[in-house]
């Protein structure tokens, strides 16, 4: 698929789940790789992100966006690059709408798929991920020595990482630490569980909330813009967290959050220590979500 493809939504289509509607316009794909589309955010309804099953309405106009190569998704934003290196590892800003990891089979461009030619002849590896909609740092580690030392840090709960995030809803409590464990097996939606995680460094902290308005963003309800702080993390762990106390990220529908141009989620301050008794320090050059990549 190499040409951006769009529709009208007619009578016809009316009330119809949008994953459905697109066997129209991509009935080369079968309603697993639809579906796909839609989870990348190459799908738009009036612009905005939408669930797979959200029901159109006539006078809507869906749009879908082909899948880049490498060359022609850093042509387009030229937003990976180094925010700070020290020692044998090294922080990129990664901008919302790209993967971090390689997909089997492909699945379209990813940083670390970057990686040899950021890091010509240099053992690069990528030493934590963000969800494809998530902007903000990624760590890059140097060796198999640099990748341990980093992941016994993570497990012995030394390594901060904070994140900023819009989020619904009047936000009027901050000191507040979610500790539900998560359950993430076999499942495409990570659930919360009912009991308490005993790894800390897999809780999430509420740092600060200030009301936010994002012309962007057309939402009933009041927004904050929230800062939190995890540890190791899990999977959608912010996303499912946030969601579960009332305070869904917008642009995260999948989780409950109000429809928007993309995930309002970044990763803007990661610190840890260093094998030398310094310590690693990468901070994300610009303010944010005022400037959003």
């Amino acid at each position: 698929m190499g040409m951006r493809r769009e529709m009208l939504v007619s009578e016809r289509w009316a009330g119809i789940r949008l994953d459905r509607v697109l066997e129209e316009i991509l009935p080369e794909l079968g309603l697993r790789g639809r579906r796909r589309m839609i989870q990348e955010g190459l799908v738009r309804v009036d612009g905005l992100l939408r669930p797979m099953a959200y029901k159109l309405r006539t006078g809507q106009n869906v749009t879908v966006e082909p899948k880049a190569d490498v060359s022609e998704h850093l042509s387009a934003t030229g937003k990976v690059r180094v925010v700070s290196r020290c020692g044998a590892f090294v922080a990129l800003a990664k901008p919302s709408g790209l993967h971090s990891a390689a997909l089997a089979g492909g699945g379209g461009p990813s940083v670390e798929a970057l990686l040899p030619s950021l890091f010509p002849g240099q053992s690069a590896q990528l030493l934590n991920r963000l969800d494809w909609g998530t902007s903000g740092l990624l760590l890059v580690g140097f060796g198999a020595a640099a990748a341990t030392w980093f992941r016994e840090q993570e497990a012995h709960g030394k390594v901060d990482k904070e994140y900023a995030a819009v989020v619904g809803g009047t936000v009027s409590e901050t000191g507040v630490t979610w500790r539900r464990a998560l359950d993430m097996a076999r499942r495409r939606r990570t659930r919360v569980m009912s009991s308490d995680d005993p790894d800390p460094a897999r809780w999430t902290h509420l740092l600060k909330a200030t009301p936010v308005v994002l012309s962007a963003v057309a939402s009933h309800d009041s927004l904050a813009l929230v800062r939190v702080r995890i540890g190791r993390g899990a999977r959608h762990q912010i996303r499912v967290h946030l969601a579960a106390a009332g305070h869904p990220i917008v642009g995260d529908t999948f989780y409950g959050g109000c429809p928007a141009e993309r995930l309002y989620l970044h990763h803007e301050h990661l610190v840890f220590p260093l094998e030398d008794g310094e310590r690693f320090e990468a901070v994300w050059p610009h303010g944010w979500p005022v400037s959003m990549e």
